[in-house]
């Protein structure tokens, strides 16, 4: 006979299992466009919430989240971990801290691969009204929220888009972007599921004093011309236990910065705002691929 702590409950709903157990958080990892429901419902059974990227799929979705977590009080944090690696925290602050002087341009690359199979194996993957998006939307909103967070405010983006070696999908495997940010700065992003056998994230920043570039999820160049400027040497590695990957380590990192923000009252590193920011590039990008022409930001809704 089973133990009560081995006895499974079935629940006929969230919301009652949220209340029953006295679950104090909801960490939401289902298809996209089930985001923003999913997390509403936790909010309003008084739980604070990790939901993975992208927020959902449309700012209408985002826009509730961010409804929701106002009314509640509660913390909402939008998985982005890559912002929690040491060479990423370096670089940020480098810029932050003026050792590269005026950034002037970013490229960032997510060149991953995924073979057919990984379509195929779920009903909602490369669909538009699930999935949300392909390879930028579902694998490249990593890396496009590294450069949102070393270039600043977005206004304008000019992009394409490509199916090209998946059958059967909706949505894209390649994308390709002309990011314009406020500051004058130009970033160029690239996504993709088809780019065999698929390589790490790179991020290069470029300003008029200094360059720094991640590669391989470590610091692979660093060169500013400030005399304050920190020595890359010191750079320390991230202490990454047996099995994890640096990714993996970063995904925990986030999590424990969720739950200080929870117990300290504070925001979390990584917020809505972010999240939704993130999301309406994306959705800039597939605008300007579908109509061939620039897309505003802020104009959206």
């Amino acid at each position: 006979m089973a133990t009560p702590s081995q006895r499974c409950t079935a629940y006929r709903s969230a919301t009652e299992a949220y209340r029953t157990e006295q679950i104090d958080a909801a960490s939401v990892c289902l298809p996209s466009a089930l985001h923003a429901d999913a997390v509403v419902e936790a909010l309003e059974a008084g739980a604070d919430v990790i939901v993975e990227k992208p927020i959902d799929v449309t700012l209408a979705a985002a826009d509730r989240i961010v409804a929701a977590e106002k009314l509640s009080g509660r913390t909402v944090s939008v998985i982005s971990q890559r912002r929690f690696q040491p060479v990423a925290s370096f670089i940020h602050s480098s810029i932050a801290e003026g050792h590269l002087g005026r950034v002037t341009s970013g490229v960032v690359e997510s060149a991953f691969f995924r073979p057919q199979a990984y379509y195929e194996s779920g009903d909602w993957r490369g669909t538009a009204a699930i999935d949300g998006g392909g390879a930028l939307m579902n694998q490249g909103i990593h890396a496009l929220d590294l450069l949102l967070w070393m270039l600043g405010n977005p206004v304008s983006v000019s992009a394409k888009t490509g199916r090209l070696a998946h059958e059967g999908i909706e949505v894209e495997d390649v994308a390709a972007a002309t990011i314009e940010f406020e500051s004058g700065a130009l970033g160029l992003l690239l996504a993709s599921t088809a780019a065999y056998p698929g390589l790490p994230v790179r991020l290069a920043v470029h300003g008029d004093s200094g360059t720094a570039v991640m590669e391989n999820d470590a610091l692979s160049f660093f060169s500013s011309r400030s005399a304050a400027a920190p020595d890359a040497a010191d750079l320390v590695e991230s202490d990454v236990p047996d099995g994890w990957s640096e990714v993996d380590t970063a995904h925990h990192r986030q999590y424990l910065d969720v739950i200080d923000a929870i117990r300290s009252g504070r925001r979390p590193a990584i917020t809505t705002a972010d999240g939704r920011r993130a999301l309406e590039v994306v959705l800039a990008v597939y605008e300007s691929a579908r109509t061939g022409l620039p897309v505003e930001l802020g104009e959206r809704g």
